[in-house]
């Protein structure tokens, strides 16, 4: 009996120690928005032909790519902003998933050639797409607005995301009525917020301005502090 008390009693003791180690903390999460207008834009396309032979599918492709990529060029458009994305080539088939007893065969081929184009003159982007969807760009995959220099808007984000932590921590050390101390970690995340996308019926019409609006670059940071004695 005696024996349990005392190994009783250790037991207390070495909890009370254990949690009298505990560091005693405070942690926050700070976010920081910061709204620029976009100076970039990146468009994907392409071209897309079908045709009885796969050959000349190919080379319907290859030919409107060529037109495509000349029409950027002949726009201002610098060799390093243009890049293929795919090409792919793929049968056409008829007669699968029919409930006769015909086997299925390749009537056709279609090739696809896609592209990935970096426009850095906003003022022109309405009427370079509408020249290159008239030049034979007949897929539309998306437009996204950006910044050629992403690194001033992110490093403003991130230090309001620190002001904004240790704004709630010193909150939070007033109402527990306890000092805050200095800061034992800190850890990143954040980004862009999502690009617009816009469908290939809108891009036919695109002889029209476009609205590029604001781009908002966020940060988030957590931030662990020492409660001061």
């Amino acid at each position: 009996m005696r024996f349990f008390f005392a190994t009783f009693l250790l037991i207390i003791c070495a909890s009370g120690m254990a949690v009298a180690d505990q560091p005693r903390i405070i942690s926050t999460t700070g976010q920081g928005n910061v709204e620029t207008a976009p100076d970039m834009a990146t468009l994907s396309l392409g071209v897309t032909h079908e045709a009885a032979e796969a050959a000349a599918a190919m080379a319907a492709t290859s030919q409107g790519v060529s037109d495509v990529l000349s029409r950027l060029e002949e726009a201002g458009v610098a060799p390093r902003d243009m890049q293929t994305d795919n090409v792919s080539l793929q049968p056409i088939w008829s007669g699968r998933g029919s409930n006769n007893n015909t086997p299925p065969k390749i009537t056709g081929f279609v090739a696809s050639n896609s592209l990935t184009v970096r426009v850095r003159d906003l003022a022109a982007l309405g009427g370079l797409l509408d020249l290159v969807v008239r030049d034979g760009a007949n897929t539309f995959n998306g437009l996204s607005f950006g910044l050629q220099e992403p690194r001033p808007a992110a490093d403003e984000a991130r230090a309001e995301a620190v002001r904004d932590a240790i704004d709630r921590a010193q909150q939070l050390a007033s109402a527990a009525g306890v000092a805050l101390g200095p800061i034992q970690s800190i850890s990143e995340s954040g980004g862009f917020a999502r690009p617009q996308m816009l469908e290939m019926a809108a891009a036919r019409q695109m002889d029209a301005p476009i609205a590029a609006g604001e781009l908002t670059i966020r940060a988030q940071v957590n931030i662990v502090f020492a409660i001061a004695d």
